[in-house]
C-alpha cells in the first residue's frame, strides 16, 4: 500500500466524490480516447523558480515523451493559484489541459475561502499524486535568533515587528505561518507574495524576516548559507535535511504542515484520458532519474490511483478545513 493510501486510510473519513465522467456514446469515446495531436498544456499556477514550477517542469519531459506529444509548461502566476485552477476548470476536458496543483490553492484554499470560482472536488477529475513536501522555517540571514524558542521569545518580546512571508495569502505557506502564530501566540505580521520565488528572493535580502517555505527551494539556499533554518514542517524529519529538527519536537507539539502535488484534468474528461495520463505520471515519477531529481529536491514522490488520490485531496480539504475553523483564519 503506498504511502498516499495509509494516510488517506488514516483520516477516517468518507472521500467526497470528484466529478464522474458522463457517460457518452461509442464515437466520441473513440474521439475521446487519446489525446489532441498538438502541444498540451501543462498549467502550472505559480511564477518561475518556486516549487509548484520546478516540479512542473522536472516531470513534463517524461510526461510528454510517455503521451507521444509536445507538452508544454504554462506559468499562470496570481492569487496564490486560484487563476490558473479557475482557467483549468473552464478548459476542455479533451486532454489539451492538464495542471499540476499544490494543496494550497485546492484544499486549503477552499477550507479558507468559501467563494472560490471552482470547487476541486466537482470541476476537476483527479489524476495522479505527484509528491508531498514539508515545508521549512527559515529566516533571514542577519535574524539573531539562533532556534525556535529564540524566534518565539523574539516575537513575544516585539509583538508585530516581526514579518512573515508567504507565498501568496490562503495559500499553504500562509496557513503554515498562521497556525505557528496561533500555537506559538506569537503576533507576526503576514507580507503576501506573489509565488514562492519572489518570496524567498525578498527574505534573502532581509527584507522580511521568516517564510515557510517548501524544502526543495528552501534547502539549498540554507545549505549556501543565505538562509538559517529553525524547523521543519512535518511530522518527522526528512532524511533529506535529517539535522533539521521539526517544529513540534523544538518547542510546538502538534505541529505539521506541508505541501502535497497533484495533476488534474478539467471535470468531464474521459475515463480512457485519466488513465493514460496517470500512468504516463506515474511512469515518469518512478523513472530512476527523476526521482533521484526528487530526492535532490527534498520531495518525497507519491504514488496512488486516481480513485485513491481523489480520496486524498477530500480528506486533506477536510484536515485543513478544521484547522482554518480551529484558527479562526479566512483568505485575506
Amino acid at each position: 500500500m503506498t504511502r498516499l493510501t495509509r494516510r488517506a486510510l488514516l483520516c477516517g473519513t468518507a472521500a467526497a466524490p470528484f466529478a464522474a465522467p458522463v457517460a457518452a456514446p461509442l464515437a466520441v469515446l473513440a474521439q475521446s480516447a487519446d489525446f489532441p495531436d498538438k502541444p498540451l498544456r501543462f498549467v502550472v499556477g505559480f511564477p518561475p523558480g518556486g516549487p509548484n514550477d520546478l516540479l512542473t517542469r522536472l516531470i513534463a519531459p517524461g510526461i510528454g515523451e510517455r503521451l507521444h506529444r509536445n507538452v508544454v509548461v504554462e506559468n499562470r502566476a496570481g492569487a496564490n493559484g486560484e487563476i490558473a485552477c479557475a482557467s483549468v476548470a473552464k478548459s476542455p476536458a479533451d486532454g489539451s489541459v492538464f495542471m499540476l496543483a499544490s494543496n494550497g490553492s485546492t484544499t486549503v484554499a477552499a477550507a479558507l475561502n468559501k467563494s472560490l470560482p471552482y470547487d476541486i472536488r466537482s470541476d476537476f477529475a483527479a489524476v495522479a499524486p505527484v509528491g508531498i513536501n514539508p515545508m521549512l522555517l527559515v529566516v533571514r540571514p542577519d535574524l539573531p535568533a539562533r532556534n525556535l524558542s529564540e524566534l518565539l521569545a523574539m516575537a513575544h518580546e516585539r509583538p508585530g515587528k516581526l514579518n512573515g512571508a508567504s507565498a501568496g495569502a490562503g495559500g499553504a505557506t500562509h496557513l503554515a505561518l498562521e497556525l505557528f502564530k496561533s500555537l506559538g501566540k506569537a503576533d507576526i505580521v503576514h507580507v503576501p507574495y506573489k509565488g514562492g520565488g519572489p518570496a524567498m528572493a525578498d527574505l534573502m535580502a532581509s527584507l522580511v524576516d521568516i517564510y515557510f517555505g517548501g524544502l526543495s527551494t528552501a534547502l539549498p539556499h540554507v545549505k549556501a548559507g543565505k538562509l538559517k533554518a529553525l524547523g521543519q514542517t512535518g511530522e518527522k524529519r526528512s532524511g533529506a535535511a535529517s539535522e533539521i529538527p521539526t517544529i513540534a519536537e523544538s518547542g510546538l507539539p502538534g505541529y505539521e504542515a506541508a505541501i502535497s502535488y497533484g495533476v488534474f484534468l478539467p471535470a468531464g474528461a474521459s475515463p480512457a484520458l485519466i488513465g493514460k495520463l496517470h500512468a504516463a505520471v506515474d511512469a515518469t515519477i518512478r523513472s530512476p532519474e527523476v526521482a533521484k531529481k526528487f530526492t535532490e529536491l527534498g520531495a518525497d514522490p507519491q504514488f496512488g490511483t486516481p480513485k485513491e488520490f481523489a480520496a486524498y485531496v477530500a480528506n486533506d480539504m477536510e484536515k485543513w478545513a478544521r484547522v482554518a475553523k480551529d484558527a479562526g483564519l479566512k483568505a485575506e
